[in-house]
């Protein structure tokens, strides 16, 4: 299992990792919720069509320094983020608890 974890090493979530086109195709598509976190990547957006839940996002670059976050509810696109190279979805509200925001630095760990 991986970790999601903030520049001072704190573990913020359990981490699944989609990193080839059916895993990413797949993501959290078919579930009535989330535990922990998905990366995505490669990804420049995401969408939640066909999702029944609201998420958080969070696009990153090559080095998981945080470009921008948004909430998306079902049923719609995020447009992509040119720098981005990586995408974060969690439930709704993981992202305000984890207090993260645009520049923040995130790492994974195995």
């Amino acid at each position: 299992m991986s970790w999601l974890l903030n520049d001072e090493g704190s573990v913020l979530a359990s981490l699944e990792i989609a990193d080839t086109r059916a895993s990413r195709r797949r993501g959290l598509l078919g579930r009535d919720n989330f535990e922990g976190a998905l990366l995505l990547r490669p990804a420049r957006s995401v969408h939640t069509f066909g999702m029944g839940f609201t998420i958080d996002v969070a696009l990153c670059d090559r080095d998981m320094a945080v470009l921008k976050l948004v909430t998306v509810p079902p049923r719609r696109l995020v447009l992509p983020v040119a720098r981005a190279y990586c995408a974060i979805e969690a439930e709704a509200g993981s992202m305000a608890r984890w207090n993260l925001s645009p520049g923040d630095q995130l790492e994974v760990s195995s």
